[in-house]
């Protein structure tokens, strides 16, 4: 019995040094995991606590920049707007007033990109320091590129994008999208080059000869890169020759001859591989002018222009139609090298005074863009003798006489027979297409010029200075009587300058 109550004490004391083990590591266990927990929670803390204090400008910023790439533009602009108003002193605030701008540019449409140049004009203003200001001023560039039309059509976004590349190139030489700009600079002059080559054109084709020298003045002295310059060169050529044909005195002659020269030598000096450098060179053969040398820079020039169009060349089968279709101007025919203009534009050569006596040429000199004396060839524009068009004629009626020189260059195409000198028709058809022709057989070119001045003169009459005279006098008096040029005439217009 003894034994037994002695077992169960040991029993017992068994059971309650194994409970109180338990206890214990339960209690030690129980200690150790509120310190797991309160560790954790301070990790959480120490994770939890920067983005907590962060900078709310910094995640309004980065919400913005993520809806903008997910084209939310209207929720981008009302965060990054939220962030402007709420924190002025944030270092955000330079990048959210150009991501403002950029969601108006990525979202597109006439209004939306009329406004991104507001939001890159004032970032300008405000941040005119920073590096992205080079960019913000390439922005606004590109955002006038993207509303621009064709050449045939208002071009008042163009004249913008020209202004902004150009101020572009001008304040910030060294940005590294300098080459960048340069090329959209030149598309964009291609663009209103090849407006005013129209106008031109149509001009010519109209027998109005003051009125597209004026337009082939400005196109020839601004832009030398455009596709169609040497064309362009031609018929100014061309035009100061039916000007020297049509003058009374030697000193006119040797002035118009002087400025045809001019524009032939171009064509050799500037644009050698032309297909009118073999005319050019004969015209001044004619004339007695010395051939000028090639400029080695030119040749090379146009040689890359060559190969880059025949390694992207478009079939006419695919271009047409797009062209139709398409809204926006076509710029493949952009030079591809080359510097562009980086003068503004000068003041419009009125059609009034391109063709007066002693009239300026151009000077072609896109760098100065200096204006050249107004008697250039030696001509003495004070006198009444000294002009083709009207003899004794005052300076006010003069003034009141639009197509000068012009008119009498013009006014043989009215004439009831003007098939009898089908050689002084052609020049005019040949030119609007491509250039005017060459001489034909060496000095008939001569007998076949004198004779486009007067056509429905007989040769005799026409040989005769005395006769010639005579013969323009009538046309010369009638002229005064109407101050419309020839093409405006048919019209019934009257008294309308066409610039």
């Amino acid at each position: 019995m003894v034994g037994f109550l002695m077992r169960k004490r040991h029993f017992w004391i068994a059971a309650l040094a194994v409970s109180l083990a338990g206890f214990s590591c339960a209690s030690a266990y129980g200690q150790k995991k509120p310190k797991v927990t309160k560790d954790k929670s301070a990790q959480k803390q120490k994770k939890e606590s920067p983005a907590e204090s962060a900078e709310p400008d910094k995640v309004l910023y980065e919400r913005a920049m993520n809806d903008i790439k997910h084209k939310k533009y209207v929720e981008a602009r009302l965060s990054l707007q939220t962030l402007i108003n709420t924190y002025p002193d944030s270092e955000y605030l330079a990048k959210a007033k150009l991501g403002s701008a950029d969601s108006y540019y990525n979202e597109g449409g006439v209004s939306n990109l009329t406004q991104a140049v507001e939001e890159y004009k004032n970032f300008i203003v405000f941040f005119p320091f920073l590096d992205e200001a080079a960019y913000a001023q390439m922005q606004v560039g590109m955002a006038h590129y993207r509303m621009m039309g064709k050449s045939d059509r208002d071009n008042s976004q163009t004249e913008a994008a020209e202004d902004e590349f150009q101020a572009f190139l001008l304040k910030y030489p060294q940005s590294p999208l300098v080459p960048k700009a340069a090329q959209y600079l030149r598309d964009v002059q291609e663009v209103l080059a090849d407006g005013q080559f129209r106008v031109a054109r149509f001009y010519y084709t109209k027998r109005d000869y003051a009125a597209s020298a004026a337009r082939l003045f400005e196109l020839t002295e601004r832009y030398p890169l455009y596709s169609q310059s040497d064309i362009a060169l031609a018929m100014l050529g061309d035009v100061y020759m039916r000007a020297k044909q049509v003058s009374k005195n030697e000193d006119d002659k040797n002035h118009w001859a002087d400025l045809a020269a001019k524009c032939y030598d171009r064509i050799l000096q500037d644009y050698p591989l032309s297909s009118l450098a073999s005319q050019a060179k004969e015209h001044l053969k004619l004339l007695g002018m010395p051939i000028p040398a090639t400029d080695p820079e030119a040749v090379a020039r146009m040689k890359k222009q060559q190969l880059y169009e025949k390694h992207h060349h478009e079939t006419f089968a695919l271009k047409f139609p797009l062209g139709m279709i398409q809204s926006r101007p076509d710029v493949s025919t952009a030079a591809r090298f080359g510097e562009p203009n980086l003068n503004p534009p000068d003041d419009l050569v009125s059609a009034r005074e391109i063709l007066k006596p002693g009239a300026a040429g151009p000077s072609f000199d896109v760098v100065a863009q200096a204006p050249a004396a107004a008697n250039d060839g030696g001509a003495d524009s004070s006198t009444a003798t000294a002009g083709p068009v009207i003899e004794g004629a005052t300076s006010e009626s003069t003034t009141n006489a639009p197509a000068l020189g012009a008119e009498i260059i013009a006014a043989p195409a009215a004439s009831p027979a003007p098939s009898a000198n089908p050689s002084a028709e052609s020049p005019a058809a040949t030119i609007s297409a491509t250039a005017p022709n060459p001489a034909q057989g060496g000095a008939s070119a001569q007998t076949s010029s004198q004779s486009e001045a007067s056509p429905a003169q007989t040769a005799p009459a026409a040989a005769t200075n005395g006769t010639a005279q005579a013969n323009a006098q009538p046309a010369a008096t009638k002229s005064d009587s109407k101050s419309e040029s020839t093409s405006k005439k048919k019209k019934g217009l009257k008294k309308l300058i066409p610039f």
